[in-house]
């Protein structure tokens, strides 16, 4: 491995409960991100936006935004996948998936889904208004 990146995580119990979260209610994203996004950034390509550059740290953050329904976008955000690069060391640093609330939400109880989108525990009724009120207007 001359080239390869090794991944590491900002924090690995943190960012591996909102990937099973992504697992469990986005599987399209979820493998989009194991089989195409991981090899591609292990091999040097880094996709996504970039957001933060540091000369003194040789560090470049980026995001990257996962395949989402676009119901779930308008609803909760995008999924997407935070890191940053050490170009000196060959690492990529995993820092996090948003949006935070619903993820970590999502893996601590089985939420149930309305028309296709997870709802909140916390707020059902602010989830189901948004979503009717979409469905609405698209019609």
């Amino acid at each position: 491995m001359k080239n390869g990146y090794i991944f590491e995580y900002l924090d690995e119990n943190d960012f591996r409960k909102k990937e099973r979260s992504v697992r469990k209610y986005n599987m399209l994203a979820y493998k989009k991100l194991t089989f195409s996004y991981y090899p591609e950034l292990r091999s040097g390509k880094f996709l996504g936006e970039e957001v933060n550059r540091n000369d003194k740290d040789k560090t470049v953050s980026y995001e990257l935004q996962l395949p989402t329904d676009e119901l779930f976008k308008k609803v909760h955000g995008p999924i997407v996948l935070h890191y940053t690069v050490y170009t000196e060391k060959n690492i990529i640093l995993l820092t996090n998936i948003t949006p935070e609330g619903i993820l970590d939400e999502g893996h601590r109880a089985e939420l149930s889904t309305y028309k296709g989108v997870m709802i909140s525990k916390t707020n059902p009724e602010k989830d189901m208004f948004k979503i009717n009120l979409l469905n609405m207007l698209n019609k």
